[in-house]
């Protein structure tokens, strides 16, 4: 099962029309509000570490494969 990576203007247009701010997902998903930014905006390759975390969390990434299987 494999969920569709999203681009950053298409969560950016989710986030519009949903009337919700990347302030407040960020909030919300526990992420500082200028990282996310900075994620959505190009700014960082997010290839490891809390970028990496944040763009998998946005959808513009897809999850490692065996991800939930490490969690043990």
């Amino acid at each position: 099962m494999t969920t569709a990576v999203k681009t950053p203007d298409q969560v950016k247009a989710e986030f519009y029309a949903a009337g919700e701010t990347i302030t407040g997902w960020a909030r919300k998903h526990g992420f500082p509000p200028r990282e996310v930014i900075l994620v959505l905006n190009g700014y960082y390759e997010c290839r490891r570490g809390r970028a990496h975390n944040i763009a998998v969390a946005l959808g513009i990434k897809a999850s490692p494969a065996g991800a939930n299987q490490q969690a043990a």
